[in-house]
């Protein structure tokens, strides 16, 4: 197991300027914001990224300068993985890795269409492996435009195989996630978690780390409850239930609110989305993020963290 590929690692958000252009001053700031609290690793070029309203120059553009602020002090990797047809694929996963992000990451949904069984995947992903053989990859069940679970066969494959070296699972299930650890176990692929309601669970149970949305928030939050599980398991499991609440804000105009969060706290940027309309965070949902702006200042007080 690689140790490198475990911790707390954000899905990050594309900050982008009124014009409707990538914000690279507040990118630089955001990989600032999350290493000095405490990731362990970033996940640019993500579903959070809005990939998918990205040209491929941006895709390339946002990796690199990703990498390049993180400037080695934690690892980034990086999808783009969203064409359809499969030749296109190979080329974007390609490009990607010539930006020398640690690793790239495969979308399951890519590798086959929804009505396409099993066969079809697996070929695929031998394909691309076969054709990309000196890049590290991961795997990530995004569940945009539709979820594609893993089997447990082609997992247990690719971690005796050492073709996965992580994979971000979205299964939000504990019973697959009991599962997955026994498949991987005694390989190099580490199993990172999506999912805050099962979180806590999950890493009791091995899994190895958190690499989801509500990192954008509170990163810091889930960083201590990983740190301290197994050493203040009742305090963590405290932690573990205000961050499970604390997630319903996913599901409410994210990633616009996540970039009011910032505006609101420590780096100034605009609302500017392009998977969302920004019209969707109305008073209700702004007056949500201030309240829990005031909760997170009240749990790292109790936590000894810094704001």
């Amino acid at each position: 197991m690689d140790a490198s590929y475990s911790g707390c690692w954000p899905t990050m958000i594309t900050p982008f300027t009124e014009g409707n252009k990538i914000d690279f001053k507040s990118v630089k700031a955001l990989v600032e914001w999350y290493i000095n609290h405490g990731c362990d690793g970033i996940f640019a070029v993500c579903q959070s990224s809005e990939m998918f309203y990205l040209s491929e120059q941006e895709k390339l553009d946002l990796a690199t300068a990703v990498k390049d602020a993180a400037a080695g002090r934690v690892k980034v990797i990086a999808s783009g993985h969203t064409a359809d047809d499969h030749a296109k694929q190979i080329e974007q996963l390609g490009n990607m890795a010539a930006t020398g992000v640690d690793a790239v990451v495969l979308v399951a949904n890519r590798m086959a269409k929804e009505d396409e069984g099993a066969s079809a995947f697996n070929e695929n992903a031998e394909d691309i492996f076969r054709q990309l053989p000196s890049v590290t990859f991961g795997l990530y069940e995004c569940p945009y435009p539709y979820l594609r679970l893993l089997t447990d066969e082609f997992l247990s494959s690719c971690a005796k195989s050492g073709k996965l070296v992580f994979l971000k699972d979205v299964s939000c299930s504990n019973e697959i996630e009991k599962r997955r650890v026994e498949l991987v176990k005694g390989t190099g692929l580490a199993l990172f978690n999506a999912n805050t309601s099962t979180l806590l669970d999950s890493l009791i149970d091995g899994y190895q780390g958190y690499n989801g949305v509500m990192a954008n928030f509170h990163i810091d939050l889930y960083k201590w409850m990983y740190d301290h599980f197994r050493s203040e398991p009742a305090l963590a499991r405290e932690v573990s239930d205000f961050l499970t609440v604390a997630g319903v804000t996913e599901a409410r105009a994210y990633p616009v609110n996540a970039k009011y969060h910032f505006a609101l706290t420590d780096i100034p940027m605009s609302l500017v989305t392009r998977s969302k309309s920004v019209s969707l965070l109305n008073e209700n949902a702004r007056h949500e993020i201030t309240s829990l702006i005031r909760l997170e200042k009240a749990l790292r007080l109790k936590l000894g963290l810094q704001g």
